[in-house]
């Protein structure tokens, strides 16, 4: 395990090299891994999984999800089966389901969750308010997550890159002195680059807080009440977007991601740097009690309540439809559509 210094804080995280893929092979050498669920992280994981060279099987019910998985090489009757068919032959289910999915589906995978078996989730949600959710392992499983920070499209496209995706991983329940190594093996074999230990619960309130905050929620709303500033004063469609959304995404992201915060400050120009300087504190002072709200919120499970009711409803998709369409049909983003077709790639 290596250990590294963020800021003068400590914390160990597992490198490639110190559990390198063939490690993982052997420890899951006499291992039936069955991925369930072929959605959102379902293809990325159980592909790298596939072309690392493990035991992996599909579990998945007819329907689109379905097709698209035959599409991915999954065989009918040989790789790729039904969730109870799948569950019944594995030794390690991963379960890779929608939160609300997996209230639906537990039933049955609990079924399957013989002495022994390892229960693998990539999102602490289901089990930290599993006084919400239902889902209460058996007592003689391994509970156990890997968590990747990011979508299954990017784990799968940083795979094919020769890249790894960083993961978080946890141990719930550890019953046959394996958990780890399981964990660990499962880790490498999915492509992540390195891995950090976390708990489910702190997983799921700093996913569900990150998700609601910088990473989504709170990015959409920062950058419509600048364009709408912008645009309330005068200035283009045109002019609003590219200052408040494509400069950011185009140029200013990657510079910060690669380098950091203070090599872009450092490399911008004067005007730029001082007022960045000046009014991150005002921001900071602004957004800081919304989100330490928002953290409240999911640290008691409203959020997580919220999101199982919502999911829940009969016309929960015609809802959320209508309101993707709102989103995707406002000025910002229909100056977005058309600022992206200008890019230099698509001409």
């Amino acid at each position: 395990m290596a250990k590294l210094n963020f800021g003068g804080v400590e914390e160990t995280v597992i490198t490639r090299e110190e559990f390198p893929l063939e490690k993982a092979l052997d420890v899951l050498k006499d291992e039936t891994i069955a991925v369930i669920g072929y959605g959102v992280q379902g293809p990325g994981q159980s592909l790298n999984l596939r072309d690392n060279g493990f035991n992996v099987i599909v579990g998945q019910r007819a329907g689109a999800t379905y097709e698209k998985a035959v599409a991915d090489g999954w065989v009918p009757g040989e790789t790729l089966f039904s969730i109870e068919e799948a569950c019944q032959k594995a030794s390690i289910i991963m379960c890779l389901l929608s939160d609300a999915a997996v209230m639906s589906v537990w039933p049955t995978i609990k079924n399957y969750l013989t002495p022994g078996k390892a229960l693998y989730f990539s999102h602490g949600f289901a089990i930290t308010w599993n006084d919400r959710t239902g889902v209460v392992p058996p007592a003689d499983v391994d509970v156990i997550m890997v968590a990747p920070k990011g979508s299954g499209t990017s784990l799968r496209t940083m795979f094919l890159e020769g890249r790894g995706l960083n993961s978080s991983y946890a141990i719930y329940q550890d019953v046959t002195g394996k958990a780890m190594d399981r964990t660990l093996a499962l880790g490498i074999g999915i492509g992540s680059g390195y891995m950090f230990e976390t708990t489910f619960i702190r997983e799921a309130t700093s996913d569900l807080t990150g998700e609601r905050g910088s990473l989504m929620g709170a990015i959409q709303g920062l950058l419509l009440a600048q364009y709408e500033v912008l645009r309330e004063n005068g200035h283009t469609p045109s002019e609003a977007f590219n200052e408040t959304v494509e400069e950011l995404t185009q140029s200013l992201m990657p510079l910060f991601a690669k380098n950091g915060m203070d090599w872009m400050y450092a490399n911008c120009s004067t005007t730029a740097q001082r007022g960045a300087l000046d009014w991150m504190g005002p921001f900071h002072d602004a957004i800081k009690p919304v989100v330490q709200k928002l953290y409240d919120s999911v640290k008691s499970g409203n959020e997580a309540q919220i999101s199982i009711d919502s999911n829940s409803k009969p016309d929960y998709r015609v809802g959320l439809e209508a309101e993707l369409k709102a989103l995707r049909e406002s000025e910002m983003w229909q100056a977005g559509a058309v600022v992206r077709q200008l890019r230099p790639e698509n001409n």
